[in-house]
């Protein structure tokens, strides 16, 4: 699936197209240029994508990423990560903007190489992997289940266009567990409490990327699509699933109403 992107006064939002009545994936980039890990300006290619959580009790996002922009909000505790000295970024945090609506905000390229999980006993992920924070909040189930579905939508993004793997994709605690991180429980102490695991979160990356792939035509059938989308002969959703047979009458009916009844 193509992703609809706008430029807004420097600042880019990308939505992801979705069904009707679906979550919409909201990407806001606002580098952190006065970090030091952007100042690096070191770049990887990405093999890997790691899941962090904050760890503590704060959905929002300008609590870690200033200035604002697009409605991020002003943290006025001045303890944002855009600032030189702080020693860890990420590429994207997930949580709340001001008006408590949940989004992505990019704030590193996403081929830097972030500070986000240290070393292990073999290597560091830092090498590989895109990495983001979710804000985190135990005690609201409606609130996890609304970042989980924004992190499931950012993931098949990610390895859509830079050809991950869903199979590399990795919570804090795995990378420990692989030799490739420091010691962090993380996601593995806020998964869990709502049902879920990193063996679940693979799998909804990958049943939303089959899902994006059905909502494309084969490339034999796009111009006819396309057409039958312009006569309103379909809505243009599904072009790969089955049709029912009154699904094919009511094709036929439209086709009849508007080039043989009208001509």
């Amino acid at each position: 699936m193509v992703a609809k992107c706008e430029f807004v006064v420097g600042v880019l939002l990308l939505t992801v197209p979705v069904k009707k009545g679906e979550y919409k994936m909201k990407l806001i980039k606002n580098y952190m240029t006065n970090n030091d890990c952007y100042r690096a300006n070191k770049k990887i290619t990405p093999t890997h994508i790691v899941v962090h959580d904050t760890g503590v009790k704060n959905r929002n996002i300008k609590r870690y990423v200033q200035p604002d922009v697009e409605g991020i909000g002003v943290n006025v505790n001045n303890n944002d990560w855009n600032r030189h000295g702080v020693e860890k970024c990420v590429h994207a945090f997930i949580g709340e903007l001001e008006d408590g609506s949940v989004a992505t905000v990019q704030t590193l390229p996403w081929n830097y190489r972030a500070w986000h999980c240290g070393s292990g006993s073999i290597g560091s992920m830092n090498n590989y992997a895109i990495a983001f924070e979710i804000c985190q909040d135990l005690d609201s189930q409606s609130y996890f289940m609304y970042v989980y579905k924004e992190a499931i939508e950012l993931c098949a993004f990610l390895c859509k266009n830079f050809n991950i793997s869903v199979d590399n994709i990795i919570c804090h605690k795995e990378a420990h567990d692989m030799g490739y991180a420091s010691n962090h429980s993380d996601v593995m102490e806020w998964f869990p409490l709502y049902g879920k695991s990193m063996d679940d979160f693979r799998k909804d990356v990958k049943e939303e990327m089959e899902k994006d792939i059905n909502n494309i035509p084969d490339s034999y059938a796009e111009e006819a699509w396309n057409w039958g989308i312009k006569n309103g002969l379909t809505t243009g959703e599904n072009p790969k699933n089955e049709i029912k047979r009154q699904d094919t009458m009511l094709m036929l009916y439209k086709f009849y109403e508007k080039f043989i009844k009208e001509g």
